[in-house]
């Protein structure tokens, strides 16, 4: 299918099922009553109480300061850090008054600094038991409040470091759990229930606009690598990536439960992946985050170049950010249907 009759489907289908969850959404018959406070809820295995909807939040991880702000809580945030590029471009001129702590992470003490009443974290490594931001125990010791986002920590096991081990597939009911909780603390349900519905509609016009189109085709989501030519990170068989690929039918070649393991290319190679899904980003920790390096790579290394991925042009670009677990894995499922949809048939 070219790309823009891809489009045009799939804004059709969008827009019929928008319809449809405007219906049968959670707002559909009722309005959102008000949060009552003090509200407690369990959040990655423990009991989060907040007395009233907080007015000072320190968002760490790019993820979670997203759906802050799509939720109309700009005004709130006075602090953020943990960034791979740049914002939604809706938010853009919000963003750019919201301070940065760091574009990676922050102090202890520069996230207190801010006098929160909250803090919200994308990921446990920043703030969890060994978090390297701060332990939860250590905020609650100064009757600060944390939230960490449950796509990092139900069903994954993040005690031996790096990213993680998923041991179940992601599922994008975990980003609308944490949109709905997130909606509850700040009183603003009827916010949350708009976005889930709205999210909702487009994971399903994704998935019915490639529907038969991608079964069995192999797949690997390249993140980045320590080296220029060194082994790779790649999605592992339960991560957000997988989740994309699943929906639409594709095959994941990567078997482990590792988040984000280390392969390398000449295992990658042995798969013969008909597609390859680079990661785009600002972020510069390793040589290979930076896209041109990707390319240079895939283009002279004698043994990845003849992939028939490679060969074939069948390398799709995604913003990184629709790699992790939030609201823009909607996006990056939409970029893999469409990247695929324009490739046409392959082997």
């Amino acid at each position: 299918m070219a790309p823009d009759r891809f489009a045009r489907r799939l804004a059709s289908v969008a827009l019929a099922l928008a319809g449809s969850f405007a219906l049968l959404g959670p707002t559909a018959g009722h309005a959102a009553e008000p949060t009552r406070y003090p509200l407690t809820i369990q959040n990655c295995g423990l009991a989060v109480t907040v007395d009233h909807a907080p007015k000072r939040v320190v968002s760490i991880g790019q993820a979670t300061t997203e759906i802050l702000l799509s939720l109309g809580l700009a005004d709130r945030i006075v602090g953020t850090a943990v960034w791979f590029g740049p914002v939604l471009p809706a938010f853009a001129a919000e963003n750019a008054t919201i301070k940065r702590l760091a574009d990676n992470d922050p102090s202890f003490e520069s996230v207190v600094g801010q006098n929160p009443d909250l803090v919200a974290a994308q990921y446990e490594w920043h703030v969890g038991p060994h978090g390297s931001v701060g332990t939860r125990q250590q905020f609650s010791d100064l009757a600060i409040p944390t939230y960490v986002s449950p796509s990092d920590c139900v069903a994954k096991d993040n005690a031996g470091g790096g990213d993680g081990v998923r041991r179940q597939m992601f599922s994008m009911d975990l980003v609308y759990g944490e949109i709905h909780d997130l909606a509850r603390i700040f009183d603003v349900d009827a916010r949350g229930d708009r976005l889930i519905a709205d999210l909702r509609a487009r994971e399903a016009a994704a998935k019915a606009a490639v529907a038969g189109k991608a079964s069995g085709v192999p797949v690997v989501f390249w993140f980045s690598s320590k080296d220029e030519k060194g082994d790779a990170f790649v999605a592992g068989k339960n991560g957000a990536p997988a989740f994309m690929m699943q929906a639409l039918g594709a095959r994941n070649v990567v078997t482990t439960e590792d988040e984000w393991p280390l392969a390398s290319w000449e295992s990658i190679a042995a798969a013969d992946p008909a597609v390859i899904v680079v990661g785009q980003m600002d972020r510069r920790r390793f040589p290979a985050d930076d896209l041109a390096v990707k390319r240079r790579f895939l283009a002279t290394d004698p043994v990845v170049s003849q992939l028939r991925a490679v060969k074939e042009g069948h390398v799709v670009v995604m913003d990184a950010q629709d790699m992790n677990p939030s609201i823009r894995t909607i996006d990056g499922l939409e970029a893999l249907a469409k990247g695929m949809a324009a490739a046409g048939p392959m082997r």
